[in-house]
């Protein structure tokens, strides 16, 4: 196999400590990325060292986890900073506006300096979700029910991931919070039109559009616009999110290990399958989670062999595939990272973490 111009896989590893298998899987030439959680977690030295012998593997690898705050933190010991729900975020806007936007700011830059102390270079967030207090899965993650607020609040947390050095992903385009059902463990269909959605859910990822540097669109089928999940239909990503709201940055698939994450009009394709559709569809990288461990290993090896044989030659070339990869660069993080022990004596860190502390 010919080495691909684009590297379009984001995959994850067993441990705390790299084996033989991950490195042989992160060597692959289709692998862009990799996506932490909380069982690669021991601790910051050993976060550490993990990320450092990933980079020495393949330096263009993105590191990334999900990191928003709440009850979505990867890393909670060994020093770092509890970060609140978004909700608590929307919650203080009600309270008074401006110090919420500068709250926010603050959460943005504990985030994403600490995550890069440690080696971790992209985090999913922020969740742009509208809180229609229907949705379990969303919840206390976004921060209001109005998209202004949340557009005013997101813009602050990326204020301060950018200063720390961090790109930013809204999720999950076009919005996850009307529907009730979970799509980790079942197939979730919002049935408004599309000018409904574009009125409310969408407005986040419209204003926000020319600042964000990624996008992950929902595993939820809009049965009014597409028979398809939003990350599979090129109405949503090329016509809509591209062509209509003019965004320009990376898009992620979510999870294809999801059980939405797979399922296209009545039927469940393979993870390779998937994969292809989603690319396909318009994003530029398929994320597929939780398959390193155990029995599921030989899935994933599996699905590296499949997406050999099928997605380098179908897309070698072509200025379209060149633009993935960039805007797969343009995720990696362009300064250096504050050290850890100078983090806690960093001016900017240290009026964060005051300004948290205070909510």
């Amino acid at each position: 196999m010919s080495e691909p111009l684009h590297r379009p896989l984001v995959i994850d590893v067993a441990g705390t400590a790299l084996t033989d298998d991950d490195r042989r899987r992160l060597k692959h030439p289709l692998v862009g990325g990799i996506i932490h959680f909380a069982r690669n977690w021991e601790s910051r030295a050993q976060m550490t060292a993990l990320n450092a012998e990933v980079k020495s593997l393949r330096p263009d690898l993105l590191i990334c986890v999900d990191h928003e705050g709440g009850r979505v933190q990867r890393f909670r010991t060994d020093g770092f900073t509890r970060l609140p729900s978004m909700r608590t975020l929307g919650e203080a806007w009600m309270q008074d506006p401006m110090r919420a936007t500068a709250q926010a700011s603050a959460v943005g830059y504990v985030l994403a300096s600490e995550l890069r102390a440690v080696g971790v270079d992209f985090s999913f967030a922020p969740v742009l979700d509208l809180d229609y207090g229907e949705s379990s899965v969303i919840g206390d993650r976004s921060f209001h029910r109005d998209p202004r607020v949340v557009a005013l609040l997101a813009k602050s947390v990326m204020h301060g991931m950018l200063q720390a050095g961090m790109s930013c992903c809204g999720k999950h385009f076009p919005g996850h919070g009307h529907v009730k059902a979970d799509s980790h463990v079942a197939i979730p269909v919002d049935r408004r039109s599309l000018k409904a959605i574009l009125a409310e859910d969408a407005k986040p990822f419209e204003w926000l559009a020319g600042t964000l540097g990624a996008v992950m669109p929902a595993h939820v089928i809009y049965a009014r616009v597409d028979a398809r999940p939003a990350g599979f239909s090129h109405k949503w990503l090329q016509e809509v999110l591209r062509g209509r709201l003019g965004f320009a940055g990376a898009i992620f698939s979510d999870d294809l290990s999801m059980e939405a994450g797979r399922y296209i009009e009545g039927r469940v394709l393979s993870f390779a399958e998937a994969a292809c559709a989603a690319l396909d569809a318009g994003s530029d990288m398929a994320m597929l989670c939780n398959q390193s461990v155990g029995p599921l290993a030989a899935g994933l090896d599996e699905f590296l062999d499949a997406m050999s044989r099928t997605w380098p030659g179908m897309r070698q070339t072509g200025p379209a595939f060149i633009a993935c990869e960039q805007r797969r660069h343009r995720l990696l993080p362009a300064m250096p990272a504050v050290p850890w022990d100078r983090l806690r004596t960093d001016a900017r860190h240290g009026v964060a973490a005051a300004r948290r502390s205070r909510s």
